[in-house]
């Protein structure tokens, strides 16, 4: 049976256990982001932040921080040993916005050997290896490095057998990306479609569903966009559609007003401690859930 990797090793998917399948522990974007309400850099707080995690019950954090996005594995690492958490990181990339130079300056093939490094050997020069390769585009566009990049996160999953993770801008541009891995040959249900219900559009995200990609909802609590009604309607849409088994949800709280720790909110344990309950009083049920939050993570990480 195949193995999740870990930051601290492969393990059996039964020890994945209540998965976030998108969060952000340590990440620093380039300085020309001028909105430093992204940062999150202190050790200490993010490490509070994910023992509440635990405290509400869960097991497994998928940290999303890219190469172009201030990426610490050491850091990671260190909070895993000491919370007893599990913690799957990545390598790839977020969007062409945050892209070092040498992206543009190295070839497809370099760049997939620095990607399929992270994942079979280690990376940062430790032996922790990447679980998941995560690539992104643009809003309405993918730009021209952007499609560079996909092309080399599908060349890397092909040689590794990594699951793969997108970053979509507000929500657009999933079917375009899948287009991009699909001719390089990579397995569509290795993938998930990342803030998807950024875009409301439940036509939409069957379409992917139909694919084979997994959706992953992860702007729970943030009703800047709109309120979880909203998503509730959507989970309910996807699920009356049969595609429960394809629905990855957690919360990309990639903000320090977002966290608990830094002075924010919703924090870690809004989905365990008010969603859920939420989907409950909503109708949908136990057994759902558990596929949302222990299945569905276990499927789509356990590819080695």
């Amino acid at each position: 049976m195949k193995k999740i990797r870990t930051i601290l090793g492969d393990i059996e998917r039964e020890k994945l256990g209540f998965t976030y399948t998108h969060e952000h522990l340590i990440a620093v974007p380039p300085v020309h982001q001028k909105d430093r309400d992204l940062e999150l850099n202190d050790y200490y707080k993010s490490y509070s932040e994910l023992l509440k995690f635990k405290e509400a019950g869960g097991q497994t954090l998928v940290e999303a921080s890219t190469l172009d996005y201030g990426r610490s594995v050491k850091q990671m690492r260190q909070m895993s040993v000491d919370s007893k958490i599990n913690v799957v990181f990545t390598t790839g990339f977020n969007k062409h916005i945050y892209y070092p130079e040498w992206v543009s300056e190295k070839s497809i093939e370099e760049i997939t050997e620095i990607l399929t490094g992270d994942v079979m050997n280690g990376a940062e020069g430790t032996d922790s290896k990447a679980g998941f390769l995560k690539g992104g585009a643009w809003y309405n566009l993918i730009h021209p490095l952007e499609e560079k990049t996909t092309i080399a996160i599908g060349k890397a999953a092909v040689i590794t057998g990594a699951p793969v993770w997108l970053h979509t801008e507000a929500g657009t541009m999933g079917m375009e990306m899948l287009d991009i891995l699909e001719e390089e040959n990579v397995d569509l249900t290795k993938v998930a479609v990342g803030h998807s219900d950024r875009n409301a559009d439940l036509f939409y995200h069957l379409e992917l569903l139909k694919r084979g990609a997994y959706v992953q909802f992860d702007g729970v609590g943030k009703v800047k966009y709109y309120p979880d009604s909203t998503r509730i309607e959507l989970i309910k849409g996807i699920i009356d559609a049969g595609f429960e088994d394809k629905l990855l949800i957690s919360g990309d709280m990639g903000r320090q007003s977002y966290l608990h720790s830094y002075g924010g909110g919703p924090g870690f344990e809004f989905i365990i401690k008010k969603f859920i309950p939420r989907m409950q009083a909503e109708g949908i049920s136990n057994e759902i859930i558990a596929k949302i939050f222990l299945k569905n993570p276990a499927d789509w990480l356990a590819q080695f």
